[in-house]
């Protein structure tokens, strides 16, 4: 039994673009009515909804963020003279609800000296490369780790034997933080042996965002999950006719298995992750298992958001990792949070730019990015560096794709090469450069990803699954249709729509 339709009626219809139409309609209204009559009162309620939107471009002036970010805002509420301030405190405000901050930055701290960097990691790493691990060791604070192997899987297919047989061979814990949690057979496969593992005295604990598995999951989901003695958190529930606000969701996707392997990556527990459902042609995914001292960054973010929602511990030294392996390079788990208001997926992908002297190749499937990123990818190729985005051939959402292919011209004139892969969806989200460092994670090239989501994501440098990822890319090349500048062309009807996107992609 799903939850009530009354639920999902309002979790379609109270969402970003259905609230800003009704904004719009009733600015015109409004304009309208004050155009057809008019009172005292009216000025009055001009004035003050003027004031705000004012009040909330002063305050976006004065706000230290993306540019691009706040110059969309501006643009709109100018636009919404009447309407822009309200639509802004509904959705743009990036600062997360204050219960929601308190939370989680106070169990942050508390163990922030759990994240203490190891003595001498990364001494054998370039000058440019130590800086980078430095920076996400400071601003994360995610220390860099040797004494760890890493295995890159290139579909979610390929993943999910792999991880079943890890969770297998559990004997103390085993923690999964999700996206995306569906009923099907890849849930159904986990849960038989969260089950069983939980019946023999495992420590199970499974963290999934509400919103994300909204429609997805039993209305009694967490009770049966309880009974089975998995323990569970439903991350920023949502509440009908209350939860205006989707920001913050919990993008994140981890898996820790007795503290010592770990997984992340693209992919959510749903059928279409693993192609047993095809709902955009082939699901292109990716995603990488840790086994070693390296997991222990995934331990802590996840024991972080368990402790602030349902206090369990107040030491994490019993889920540090049981084995160490052989060194493969250095590997750098991290998160990015919008409660620090550090960019710190953004700036990781900045480095990669500036830093290459050879190639970047992406994988992401959607790209909404502010003038900083976009003049980053340009001027990397305009130095000659082989820059290659891969996109989706088919997309999950046709405006979000459409917004996608409006970035395209100025790439392609700068030089970037962009591919889109026919077979079907790509929502992989990868970097590799120059054979040396790479990035695998939960990370997309949009506003929401960059600034407002949780995510996480793995930081390679020197590790052999470098060289795996750049050849996933290069071997899917093949399968995908090279843009042009001709594909490009657009009516005047497509160039409105495409500006209209591009001022409405915060939102998006």
């Amino acid at each position: 039994m799903f939850r009530l339709p009354v639920v999902r009626f309002f979790s379609r219809i109270l969402n970003r673009v259905t609230i800003t139409a009704v904004l719009v309609l009733l600015q015109v209204a409004w304009l309208l009515w004050a155009f057809l009559s008019f009172t005292a009162g009216k000025v009055w309620v001009n004035a003050a909804l003027n004031l705000l939107s004012g009040l909330m471009v002063l305050y976006l002036v004065r706000k230290d963020e993306n540019s691009a970010y706040k110059v969309g805002w501006i643009a709109l509420i100018g636009f919404l003279p009447l309407l822009g301030g309200a639509l802004y405190l509904v959705f743009g405000n990036k600062r997360p609800a204050k219960q929601l901050r308190v939370k989680l930055q106070a169990v942050e701290q508390r163990h922030r000296n759990d994240l203490t960097p190891p003595e001498c990691r990364t001494g054998d790493l370039s000058p440019a490369g130590q800086g980078m691990s430095n920076y996400v060791e400071k601003y994360g604070p995610y220390p860099a780790w040797k004494d760890t192997s890493a295995e890159y899987f290139a579909s979610g297919e390929a993943m999910y034997p792999r991880l079943l047989a890890d969770l297998e061979a559990a004997e103390h814990s085993i923690f999964l933080e999700f996206f995306i949690v569906h009923t099907g057979a890849m849930w159904g496969g986990i849960e038989k042996i969260l089950r069983r593992k939980a019946a023999q005295g495992v420590d199970v604990r499974l963290i999934y965002d509400d919103f994300g598995s909204l429609l997805g999951l039993p209305s009694d989901f967490v009770v049966r999950m309880e009974r089975a003695r998995i323990r569970c958190i439903p991350f920023n529930p949502v509440v009908p006719l209350l939860s205006l606000v989707m920001n913050h969701r919990d993008h994140r996707k981890i898996v820790v298995i007795d503290g010592t392997v770990a997984y992340t990556g693209g992919v959510n527990l749903a059928d279409e992750y693993i192609n047993l459902q095809q709902r955009f042609g082939y699901w292109k995914d990716a995603a990488i298992r840790l086994e070693g001292q390296g997991a222990w960054n995934f331990t802590v973010m996840f024991l972080n958001f368990w402790n602030a929602f349902r206090p369990s511990e107040e030491e994490y030294d019993a889920f540090r990792p049981r084995r160490s392996v052989p060194t493969d390079g250095v590997v750098q788990p991290y998160a990015d949070s919008p409660l620090d208001e550090e960019p710190l997926a953004e700036t990781v992908y900045l480095n990669i730019l500036a830093q290459a002297t050879r190639y970047v190749y992406i994988y992401t499937p959607y790209l909404a990015v502010g003038e900083e990123m976009l003049d980053a990818l340009k001027n990397a190729a305009k130095r000659g560096v082989d820059v290659r985005l891969v996109l989706p051939g088919i997309p999950d959402k046709k405006l979000v794709y459409r917004l996608s292919r409006s970035y395209y011209l100025p790439l392609l004139r700068a030089g970037v090469r962009i591919y889109e892969y026919t077979p079907g969806f790509l929502h992989a989200k990868c970097w590799v450069s120059d054979d040396h460092v790479a990035v695998v994670g939960s990370i997309n090239m949009d506003y929401r990803s960059l600034f407002l989501h949780f995510e996480c994501g793995v930081l390679l440098q020197h590790n052999s699954q470098v060289g795996a990822l750049r050849e996933d890319v290069l071997s899917t090349l093949p399968r995908c249709r090279e843009v042009q500048q001709t594909d490009c062309r657009t009516s005047l009807p497509g160039t409105v729509l495409d500006s209209v996107l591009r001022l409405l992609s915060p939102l998006m």
